[in-house]
Protein backbone atom coordinates (compact mmCIF):
# COMPACT_ATOMS: atom_id res chain seq x y z
CA UNK A 1 0.00 0.00 0.00
CA UNK A 2 1.03 3.06 -1.21
CA UNK A 3 1.29 6.33 1.17
CA UNK A 4 -2.17 7.76 -0.08
CA UNK A 5 -3.66 4.13 0.85
CA UNK A 6 -2.51 4.27 4.17
CA UNK A 7 -3.91 7.83 4.64
CA UNK A 8 -7.07 6.70 3.06
CA UNK A 9 -6.93 3.71 5.91
CA UNK A 10 -5.82 5.96 9.00
CA UNK A 11 -8.61 8.52 8.23
CA UNK A 12 -11.25 5.55 7.58
CA UNK A 13 -10.77 4.10 10.55
CA UNK A 14 -10.43 7.19 12.71
CA UNK A 15 -14.12 8.03 11.11
CA UNK A 16 -15.73 4.80 11.60
CA UNK A 17 -14.59 4.70 15.00
CA UNK A 18 -15.79 8.31 15.74
CA UNK A 19 -19.33 7.41 14.41
CA UNK A 20 -19.24 4.48 16.42
CA UNK A 21 -18.08 6.13 19.79
CA UNK A 22 -20.92 8.72 19.39
CA UNK A 23 -23.20 5.91 18.75
CA UNK A 24 -21.53 3.86 21.04
CA UNK A 25 -22.84 3.62 24.85
CA UNK A 26 -26.71 5.51 26.22
CA UNK A 27 -25.14 3.60 29.44
CA UNK A 28 -23.34 6.97 30.97
CA UNK A 29 -19.97 5.92 30.08
CA UNK A 30 -17.65 7.78 27.77
CA UNK A 31 -15.94 5.78 24.70
CA UNK A 32 -13.19 5.38 27.02
CA UNK A 33 -15.08 3.98 29.71
CA UNK A 34 -16.88 1.80 27.73
CA UNK A 35 -13.49 0.18 26.24
CA UNK A 36 -11.94 -0.23 30.23
CA UNK A 37 -14.70 -2.00 31.30
CA UNK A 38 -15.14 -4.40 27.81
CA UNK A 39 -11.61 -5.41 28.52
CA UNK A 40 -12.13 -6.18 32.27
CA UNK A 41 -15.49 -8.02 31.08
CA UNK A 42 -13.32 -9.98 28.44
CA UNK A 43 -9.84 -10.53 30.22
CA UNK A 44 -10.72 -9.77 34.00
CA UNK A 45 -9.36 -10.39 36.41
CA UNK A 46 -7.00 -7.76 35.49
CA UNK A 47 -4.01 -6.01 37.00
CA UNK A 48 -4.22 -1.63 36.57
CA UNK A 49 -0.78 -2.23 35.32
CA UNK A 50 -2.19 -5.15 32.58
CA UNK A 51 -5.11 -2.57 32.02
CA UNK A 52 -2.94 0.24 31.65
CA UNK A 53 -0.90 -1.63 29.17
CA UNK A 54 -3.65 -3.00 27.11
CA UNK A 55 -5.53 0.55 26.72
CA UNK A 56 -2.42 2.78 26.47
CA UNK A 57 -3.73 5.11 29.50
CA UNK A 58 -1.90 6.43 31.43
CA UNK A 59 -1.79 5.38 35.29
CA UNK A 60 -3.59 8.52 36.83
CA UNK A 61 -5.92 9.02 33.76
CA UNK A 62 -6.70 4.63 34.21
CA UNK A 63 -7.43 5.25 38.22
CA UNK A 64 -10.00 7.86 37.03
CA UNK A 65 -11.81 5.46 35.30
CA UNK A 66 -11.49 2.54 37.39
CA UNK A 67 -13.03 4.80 40.22
CA UNK A 68 -16.04 5.80 37.99
CA UNK A 69 -16.10 2.32 37.05
CA UNK A 70 -16.41 0.77 40.37
CA UNK A 71 -18.94 3.79 41.65
CA UNK A 72 -20.77 2.36 38.93
CA UNK A 73 -21.05 -0.74 40.59
CA UNK A 74 -19.55 -2.15 37.08
CA UNK A 75 -16.68 -3.70 38.52
CA UNK A 76 -14.98 -5.05 41.87
CA UNK A 77 -11.38 -4.38 43.05
CA UNK A 78 -9.62 -7.33 44.43
CA UNK A 79 -6.38 -6.50 46.74
CA UNK A 80 -3.22 -7.89 46.23
CA UNK A 81 -2.78 -9.85 49.36
CA UNK A 82 0.94 -9.55 48.88
CA UNK A 83 0.62 -6.10 48.20
CA UNK A 84 -1.29 -4.12 49.36
CA UNK A 85 -0.70 -0.92 46.92
CA UNK A 86 -1.85 -3.38 44.08
CA UNK A 87 -5.24 -4.28 43.12
CA UNK A 88 -6.76 -6.55 40.18
CA UNK A 89 -10.31 -5.54 38.61
CA UNK A 90 -12.98 -7.64 37.40
CA UNK A 91 -16.28 -6.85 36.64
CA UNK A 92 -19.61 -7.50 38.31
CA UNK A 93 -22.83 -8.60 36.43
CA UNK A 94 -24.09 -5.30 36.53
CA UNK A 95 -20.77 -4.67 34.24
CA UNK A 96 -21.07 -7.53 32.24
CA UNK A 97 -25.27 -6.55 31.56
CA UNK A 98 -23.73 -2.90 30.36
CA UNK A 99 -20.90 -4.19 28.29
CA UNK A 100 -23.25 -6.56 26.77
CA UNK A 101 -25.87 -3.88 25.77
CA UNK A 102 -22.70 -1.44 24.80
CA UNK A 103 -21.84 -3.89 21.80
CA UNK A 104 -25.07 -4.94 20.69
CA UNK A 105 -25.87 -0.78 20.06
CA UNK A 106 -22.74 -1.07 18.11
CA UNK A 107 -23.20 -4.22 16.00
CA UNK A 108 -26.95 -3.15 15.51
CA UNK A 109 -25.36 0.27 14.22
CA UNK A 110 -23.22 -0.90 11.92
CA UNK A 111 -25.40 -3.81 10.70
CA UNK A 112 -28.40 -1.21 10.29
CA UNK A 113 -25.42 0.69 8.18
CA UNK A 114 -24.29 -2.51 6.14
CA UNK A 115 -28.40 -2.75 4.73
CA UNK A 116 -27.42 0.68 2.87
CA UNK A 117 -24.46 -1.11 0.87
CA UNK A 118 -24.56 -3.53 -2.08
CA UNK A 119 -23.66 -7.24 -0.96
CA UNK A 120 -20.72 -6.73 -3.37
CA UNK A 121 -19.16 -3.90 -0.77
CA UNK A 122 -20.34 -6.21 2.07
CA UNK A 123 -18.46 -8.81 0.61
CA UNK A 124 -15.33 -7.14 0.28
CA UNK A 125 -15.41 -5.47 3.83
CA UNK A 126 -15.93 -9.24 5.24
CA UNK A 127 -13.15 -10.71 3.07
CA UNK A 128 -10.86 -7.50 4.34
CA UNK A 129 -11.46 -8.40 8.14
CA UNK A 130 -9.31 -10.93 8.72
CA UNK A 131 -6.32 -8.36 7.53
CA UNK A 132 -7.68 -5.16 9.59
CA UNK A 133 -7.61 -7.31 12.75
CA UNK A 134 -3.82 -8.46 12.03
CA UNK A 135 -3.21 -4.58 11.51
CA UNK A 136 -4.11 -3.83 14.53
CA UNK A 137 -2.75 -6.39 16.12
CA UNK A 138 0.43 -5.38 15.02
CA UNK A 139 -0.40 -2.08 15.42
CA UNK A 140 -1.12 -2.80 19.49
CA UNK A 141 2.13 -4.29 19.50
CA UNK A 142 3.75 -1.04 18.67
CA UNK A 143 5.46 0.44 22.13
CA UNK A 144 6.07 3.77 20.65
CA UNK A 145 4.94 6.67 22.70
CA UNK A 146 2.93 8.72 20.00
CA UNK A 147 0.83 5.83 19.80
CA UNK A 148 -0.17 6.16 23.59
CA UNK A 149 -3.48 7.77 23.99
CA UNK A 150 -2.30 10.08 26.38
CA UNK A 151 -0.55 11.34 23.78
CA UNK A 152 -2.84 13.15 21.33
CA UNK A 153 -0.51 15.40 18.98
CA UNK A 154 -1.58 15.76 15.46
CA UNK A 155 -2.52 12.94 13.18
Amino acid sequence: MDDDGAIRLRRVVGKLARQLNTSSTGAGLTPSQASVLGLIVARGPLSLSELSDLERLNPTMLSRMVSRLHGMDLIDRIPDPADLRSASVVSTAEGKRIDQQIKARRAAAVSECLTLLSADQVASLTEALPALEALADVMQGLSAPEQDRGARGPA
